[in-house]
């Protein structure tokens, strides 16, 4: 059992990190959420039942985490970790900083959506899974995959167009 569940979890660590980056929003609370989530998996393996799809488990069990963390910082408060931008030496310096800033950007307005919607919209247009797999994996109905979906792009692009806007107002 072993064994197979390292190669599963190990095959999966890309779809989990985006998704960790897409609930938390820096890549620092990302990494620490998929290490937490790889442990406490580690922990509880014996738990998975057979036929239980292992990606729908996983982030199952990262999005408990999540909450346990949200909930915790709401007790304690957060200590300020500004997210550093490498120093790049190359040619195309501007073009990925413009591109981190863009990212930022879109990360930012994510933040501001509501965890059902920012799930199913990392699920599906981050990690590129099918509508259907997205339902399976959140346990939720398709229908409700794509609502939530359609209204969390509308939504998104609301919030990033308010924000040009009023970058546009600051700027004159």
């Amino acid at each position: 059992m072993s064994e197979a569940f390292k190669t599963q979890l190990v095959s999966l660590l890309p779809r989990l990190r985006r998704h960790a980056l897409a609930r938390t929003g820096t890549v620092h609370a990302a990494d620490d959420l998929l290490q937490a989530t790889c442990e406490r998996a580690w922990k509880c393996r014996d738990q998975l039942q057979p036929g239980t799809r292992m990606d729908g488990w996983m982030f199952t069990i990262m999005g408990n985490l999540h909450i346990d963390d949200i909930r915790a910082v709401a007790r304690r408060g957060i200590a300020a970790d500004p997210d550093l931008l490498d120093q790049l030496a190359d040619d195309a310096w501007q073009r990925r900083m413009e591109g981190s800033l863009a990212l930022r950007k879109v990360l930012a307005a994510m933040q501001e959506l509501p965890i059902t919607m920012r799930e199913v919209l990392a699920l599906v247009t981050v990690d590129g899974l099918s509508y259907r797999e997205a339902a399976d994996t959140l346990g939720i109905p398709l229908g409700t995959v794509m609502s939530r979906l359609a209204r969390a792009r509308m939504e998104l692009l609301r919030r990033m167009e308010a924000r040009e806007l009023t970058r546009e107002g600051v700027a004159k």
